[in-house]
């Protein structure tokens, strides 16, 4: 058990946090800690295998030492020497092209099999999103069928090297269609049992062994230091002694039982994202870690010594900079890192496996572009992930080493891991995926009774006002909330789609909502379910069970970097259903679904009951089982792996640091039937981001971004899973792609318009950017000042539809414009005013605004825009939409 921290220390770092850490459980001087770590006597540390609990699963300790440099890890899994010798062996007979495609990483949608073998290429991955056949309902059938055409095809070349396929298998297998989904790391955290995540590793490794995949890009062994980081559920903690002994066991689980290598029960584990990604400043993805060298050790190394103690085969390089000019330090994007790369994990730890990078991340390394990265090579990475322009990178790896530019050697030792991994993995030697063990098989696929354990032991009970948790057995109850019924928000994003956006239940053929849990506990008779709250009477229930919380998102979208973490503003329909049922004769039960804490002290002080259930996964009955009173009597048991804020721009908060005054603290969570009242919470919150008050004087001219044609400097574009990069619409005002289409057309004049369609067929955008950067636009909220532009519906949007403005992706803003388009008039010139402050509101960084129009939708629709401008004062015409409206 973790308790309540409640102990201030230094400033806020990592290492402060650690450092308090360290000395909170009284009478922890005598406790052994993980492997045998010194820095006594100027040697190099070294950590292996961690002290185990009675159960024989890595321990959370309640001290880890501090390290004073980069310990060696010692493996699990240690060279053989036979291995070695055949490496080599295989290595000579190599040449420059089979050992270069062994390096190079294409994504399935962007290669065959016949280019498999053509190209010598050593392994593939599916991004999310991504399935064979562009199905996302593809049957176990064609995922084997298509592993066993890239193995066919690799072992039909002169060297006979089997590919391996990698997927983002990161709570489950879960971009296939049919698997049990578990919970994110941020609910695991929350159980604080590593043979839990064991036990979860090897289930996703039988998943995956299912459909033909060998290559894991999990456990993330982030400790997330700013909560308002989009990929903060990925981390399993803040507390840097969870992520270490839960890397441990995740690794464990997913390899599998052999005591040398991989066994036929796992697939290769990856370490991810070296290093510090939960560190960056604002918690922006892909942004610049400050930290000093002791905190990288120390905090932001520690699910590492877990993880490559347990044996991890990979390490996958994280997008974000290491920058600090007080410090010294300036290593730039950890991709082209030497520093970080080979002379601390592969020299200093001792890492003997493969580092792959992240998704086109050597193209963010200054000098490079995504199909050429002499310096990523040269820093340590082994192989590249290039999901689209892998030939031009093979042509370009292969004059760079002709040319001298990577060495030889650089090339032989990249070779050399992936050789070893492979043959670790019993690939080199191995049948083909669909004769492997678990091929095909639907058990496999399908973990239900762990993964309802696992919501269980995930559910944090925060308030309980005179015990009302959990309900009687035989309860009425009424359920309210968008996401009772929703598995889509219930398993987030990293779900059958990268954000997890656009999902159905009805992709989710074995999964369970809150919803159905709750009629299995209590019955169908004894359920009402309302989404809206509207035409109902809670006094006529026993409870008011409301669902609610975040919707899906992953990398980069989900960041809050400069919003505050107030929900209600994010999601303002969810307190618009808690108004309607609160203090009407029935006590509120609120079950918060979120990858994060967020502040909620408007929620929680219209609610009796509150729960933090995290995103659960498939099977929502966990959530019920635990609400209401019956066979399972340990009840809540979860404590919380992040600290909970008090106020709406308390972030960073951490454990430890300076002033550490939270709402809840970490490790704080009410046992089952224990009563806990928060009192009245104060409800006050920032009208804009956290720290803006606008500046930048008074804009006074409009701003015209559209006119008939660009304006200087911005350029109309389209993107869409094709082509997220953008696809300008050329002169004669055309551009398509299988998602959205745009051509001329008339709205005020003679096309002086762009019509877009969007099929339906898949997400697609239509916006106008300044590709040079961002531009100060904080005078037009100063007088305020209005987004305007002219429109004509063609065919009102049938799905979520938002209206957004950037400030260099991944920093944007949005409202939500759906019953917007849908209102206005069809074919009818309408004239639209959105508030410059409604983006404010939503944590725009007016200061670098690139992108001042965006239009997205997910569904099908038709409109077209012309005279698109910001104009001063056009917020108070009398015409402007209200903030609140847009919905």
């Amino acid at each position: 058990m973790i308790r309540p921290f409640a102990r201030p220390g230094a400033r806020r770092s990592g290492l402060a946090v650690l450092a308090s850490l360290a000395v909170l459980s009284a009478g922890s001087a005598g406790i052994p800690s993980a492997g045998a770590e010194t820095s006594a006597g100027g040697r190099q540390p070294v950590v292996g295998k961690p002290a185990l609990d009675s159960r024989g699963c890595a321990r959370v300790e309640r001290k880890l030492p501090t390290l004073s440099e980069w310990p060696r890890v010692k493996s699990r899994i240690e060279k053989d020497r036979s291995y070695e010798k055949r490496v080599a062996k295989i290595l000579a007979g190599m040449t420059l092209a089979e050992k270069v495609g062994q390096m190079t990483q294409p994504e399935i949608a962007a290669i065959t099999p016949a280019e498999v073998g053509q190209y010598f290429i050593g392994s593939v991955l599916n991004g999310g999103g991504s399935w064979p056949g562009r199905d996302k309902h593809a049957t176990r059938k064609a995922w084997l069928d298509l592993a066993d055409a890239y193995w066919n095809a690799s072992v039909a070349t002169r060297a006979k090297i089997p590919v391996i396929w990698g997927i983002d298998a990161v709570h489950g297998n879960n971009n296939v269609y049919g698997t049990t989904v578990f919970p994110h790391n941020i609910g695991l955290g929350a159980a604080q049992d590593p043979c839990l995540v064991r036990d979860i590793g090897a289930a996703t490794a039988r998943q995956m062994r299912a459909t033909g995949q060998e290559w894991a890009f999990a456990p993330t062994v982030a400790v997330p230091l700013d909560d308002r980081w989009g990929r903060t559920y990925e981390g399993f903690s803040e507390d840097p002694r969870i992520t270490r002994a839960y890397g441990y066991e995740a690794v464990k689980g997913l390899q599998g039982r052999h005591p040398r290598g991989i066994g036929q029960d796992g697939v290769i584990a990856t370490a991810k994202h070296f290093i510090g990604d939960g560190g960056t400043i604002k918690g922006v993805d892909q942004g610049v870690n400050p930290a000093s060298e002791a905190e990288m050790i120390n905090v932001h190394g520690q699910g590492y010594y877990g993880a490559l103690a347990a044996g991890a085969q990979s390490v996958m390089v994280s997008f974000n900079s290491w920058k600090n000019a007080d410090l010294g330090i300036d290593e730039g994007k950890l991709h082209g890192s030497k520093r970080a790369v080979d002379d601390i994990l592969k020299r200093k730890m001792g890492f003997d496996g493969i580092v792959v990078s992240d998704w086109n991340g050597v193209g963010q390394v200054a000098g490079c572009t995504n199909a050429s990265c002499a310096q990523a090579v040269n820093a340590g990475v082994d192989v590249v992930m290039v999901p689209n322009d892998w030939k031009a990178f093979i042509t370009n790896t292969i004059a760079q080493v002709e040319s001298g530019a990577i060495p030889v050697a650089r090339v032989d030792d990249a070779v050399t891991r992936i050789l070893r991994v492979k043959l670790r993995a019993g690939v080199l030697d191995g049948p083909r995926p669909s004769r492997r063990a678990f091929a095909g098989s639907a058990g496999a696929m399908e973990s239900r009774k762990l993964a309802r354990e696992a919501v269980r032991r995930s559910q944090v009970l925060l308030k309980n006002n005179g015990g009302v948790l959990p309900l009687a057995a035989d309860s009425k109850v009424l359920v309210v909330g968008k996401s009772a019924d929703s598995l889509q928000n219930q398993t987030g994003g990293w779900t059958l789609t990268w954000q997890g956006t656009g999902n159905v239940n009805a992709d989710f053929p074995n999964g369970t909502t809150i919803l159905g849990g709750l009629r299995e506990t209590l019955g169908e008779a004894d359920v009402t379910f309302s989404e809206t709250g509207d035409g109902v009477d809670p006094s006529a229930y026993d409870a008011v069970v409301a669902v609610i919380g975040e919707t899906p998102y992953a990398e980069g979208v989900g960041d809050l970097a400069r919003r505050t973490l107030e929900s209600a503003r994010i999601y303002p329909g969810d307190l618009a259903v808690l108004d309607k049922v609160t203090g009407r004769g029935a006590p509120v039960v609120t079950v918060y679904v979120s990858g994060r804490p967020l502040w909620v002290n408007k929620e929680l002080n219209r609610s009796d009951a509150f729960v933090a259930a995290w995103l659960p996964g498939t099977e929502g009955g966990g959530v019920a089982d635990l609400l209401v009173r019956g066979e399972h009597r340990d009840g809540y048991t979860g404590r919380l792996p992040y600290s909970w804020p008090k106020s709406a721009c308390q972030s960073p908060l951490n454990a430890g640091a300076e002033g550490y005054d939270p709402l809840f603290p970490l490790g704080y969570g009410l046992r089952d039937g224990q009563s806990g009242s928060v009192g009245t919470l104060d409800e006050t919150a920032p009208p804009f981001g956290c720290g803006e008050q606008g500046g930048g004087g008074e804009a006074s001219e409009e701003l015209e971004i559209f006119n008939r044609t660009d304006i200087a400097p911005y350029r109309s574009l389209i993107g869409s899973p094709e082509n997220w990069g953008g696809t300008e619409i050329g002169p004669d005002g055309q551009a398509a792609h299988a998602e959205i289409g745009v051509v001329p057309s008339d709205v005020n004049v003679q096309q002086d318009g762009l019509k877009a369609t969007w099929t339906g067929t898949g997400p697609g955008q239509l916006y106008l950017q300044n590709p040079a950067g961002g531009t100060d636009l904080r005078g037009y909220l100063n007088a305020k000042g209005a987004l305007v532009f002219d429109t004509i519906v063609h065919r009102p949007p049938a799905a979520r539809t938002v209206l957004s403005v950037h400030c260099v992706y991944p920093c944007f803003s949005e409202v939500v414009a759906t019953s917007l388009f849908q209102g206005l008039p069809a074919g009818t010139r309408s004239t639209v005013k959105i508030p410059v402050a409604c983006f404010a509101a939503g944590g725009l960084d007016l200061e670098v605004v690139n992108t001042p129009f965006l239009v997205y939708t997910e569904g099908a629709f038709s409109a077209s825009f012309a005279n698109v401008r910001w104009v001063p004062q056009a917020a108070d015409d009398p015409d402007a939409k209200q903030c609140e409206d847009l919905t």
